[in-house]
């Protein structure tokens, strides 16, 4: 039995990092004894004669993928060109987007055999049991599809699973190399659930209200494998991992006690936290802290039962800058209630916000579906404006209020992007002068090389250059890498200067590696990652 589990496409500007619910996934259905390999569109471009040679080659039972609302288009694109080249494999798909669509996206989707509702690890192994029986799914809970002309629901699972019981994520299965060199983090989780209720959230409906709390040893075990990896940082991916006090410590104390030396970054509510807690959090590594703040006016807040006020958030600040934390804030415009009146008062709560550290960003209200601020929009006053999926990345704005319009969301979010690009042609404009300082001008040289190197991974540019004889055995690395970037120079983009930066950083960092073979030369990206990583060949 064979299943290949596919991350639909998602952009560079949402920060992706591995997939650590496809992890989870791939671990449960190994332990299962199931053959399991991992497509991942993130950091691989999608072309079709490839999927399909892959799909030729490891003639998968089961094509699985996951989605949000915002990649399900791309997703379901994928199940429907693995139901075209490989038309007995069972398709399948699961995700906060299916969990709360499924009868829907059965119905318009033919090639699209099952969907798993909510946590999926404890479904797929069963699912994947009995596709090569009878196939007959009535007896699996959590799942839902298509019997003849009905579309049937097992309903959910009774039991949320037990977070310790689960098996280690398959990371051996992702192209951990490949977010390692686009300098982004890597992800774990230390328990599962959320209790708070907050309108605009599925997170609560999706893995359950009742917080479940993994063992501190195994949670710090993980952390000191992940630190072997070379990542810049581990962000701790709980919903809420101050939710309660005495797990949060725990975990704290356990990598004190290992003297581990990890950066680290969560997630809290404003209310979670207090001096205690961060300042055990900032001595075990924890670099920033990310909250939920969403309005800067109370009634908004009230009405989205984020239950917060606005004194808590400034004192939140304040305890995170005593203990030397970097607060982040994130908020939501067009919320029910919302007018030109409270968007000014939330874009001067930020500016106030700003001048005490805080780093803050805008999102657009996305009303997914599952949540209640969709399902009761015209109830709070809310105008949904597009159900095309592809819209829902919260970058701009698809609702609008009765006295606040689409235009008036998506300029401060404009405003706010220009902002920042202005500050980066400031910058660049002091390092080319000499004037910009290391500290200063770093932010701009990781972007710059972040894109570089996606760019060439997304267009496949190394992989299409293929072998070529080497001028010389005694050729070093920087001549090596110089040929290299002269080969690459038809594919344009850089110029030739800052494409040797790139390259030579990443062989520095053991993102990049080369094999010479009898006076030929193969350069590749180090995808796979089982320990810290050499630079070189």
């Amino acid at each position: 039995m064979r299943c290949l589990l596919i991350n639909p496409f998602y952009p560079l500007s949402e920060n992706p990092s591995p997939p650590l619910g496809l992890a989870y996934l791939a671990a449960a259905l190994e332990k299962a004894g199931i053959e399991v390999e991992i497509l991942d569109f993130v950091v691989f471009p999608y072309i079709k004669a490839d999927f399909r040679s892959k799909l030729e080659q490891f003639n998968p039972d089961i094509v699985a993928a996951t989605a949000v609302t915002m990649t399900f288009d791309r997703a379901i694109r994928i199940i429907q060109e693995a139901r075209r080249w490989s038309p007995g494999c069972l398709t399948v798909m699961g995700g906060p987007h299916l969990t709360f669509c499924a009868e829907e996206s059965l119905k318009a989707y033919p090639e699209l055999d099952l969907v798993v509702l909510g946590e999926g690890e404890e479904t797929i192994a069963e699912i994947a049991a009995e596709a090569g029986k009878g196939r007959s799914w009535r007896h699996i809970p959590g799942l839902v599809f298509r019997q003849g002309e009905s579309i049937v629901s097992t309903g959910k699972r009774p039991h949320p699973i037990d977070v310790n019981t689960l098996a280690a994520p398959a990371r051996h299965l992702l192209a951990l190399g490949r977010y390692r060199a686009l300098g982004m983090p890597i992800s774990m989780t230390t328990s599962r659930g959320c209790p708070y209720a907050c309108i605009f959230c599925v997170g609560r409906k999706m893995v359950g209200a009742k917080v479940r709390y993994r063992d501190p040893v195994k949670v710090v075990d993980e952390m000191e494998t992940l630190v072997g990896y070379g990542f810049c940082q581990i962000n701790v991916a709980d919903d809420l991992f101050t939710a309660n006090a005495r797990h949060c410590l725990a975990v704290c104390d356990e990598i004190l006690k290992r003297n581990l030396k990890v950066k680290w970054t969560s997630f809290a509510r404003v209310d979670t936290v207090s001096l205690k807690i961060l300042q055990r959090m900032k001595d075990a590594g924890c670099q920033a802290v990310s909250f939920g703040m969403e309005s800067g006016n109370a009634e908004i807040l009230k009405t989205i039962r984020k239950g917060i006020t606005l004194s808590q958030v400034i004192e939140a600040v304040t305890l995170c800058n005593q203990v030397g934390l970097l607060p982040h804030g994130s908020f939501i415009l067009g919320l029910p209630g919302e007018t030109p009146e409270t968007l000014k008062e939330t874009l001067a709560f930020g500016e106030k916000l700003k001048k005490l550290g805080v780093s803050y960003g805008f999102h657009l209200l996305a009303p997914f579906p599952g949540t209640r601020v969709r399902q009761d929009s015209a109830e709070l006053g809310i105008t949904i404006l597009s159900n095309d999926w592809s819209d829902y990345h919260a970058n701009r704005a698809i609702v609008e209020t009765p006295t606040v319009t689409r235009r008036m969301l998506d300029d401060i979010v404009i405003r706010w992007e220009d902002d920042f690009n202005r500050y980066l042609g400031l910058v660049a404009e002091r390092m080319a002068a000499g004037e910009a300082s290391e500290a200063e001008a770093w932010p701009l040289v990781n972007l710059e090389r972040t894109v570089a190197i996606y760019d060439l991974m997304m267009e496949n540019a190394l992989e299409k250059l293929g072998d070529w004889t080497i001028r010389s055995q005694a050729d070093g690395p920087a001549d090596l890498l110089n040929d290299l970037a002269d080969h690459l120079a038809s594919s344009g983009g850089a110029d030739r200067e800052k494409r040797v930066s790139v390259l030579s950083h990443a062989l520095e960092n053991g993102f990049l590696k080369y094999a010479v073979t009898a006076g030929s030369i193969q350069w590749k990206w180090v995808d796979r990652i089982t320990g810290r990583i050499e630079a070189g060949s």
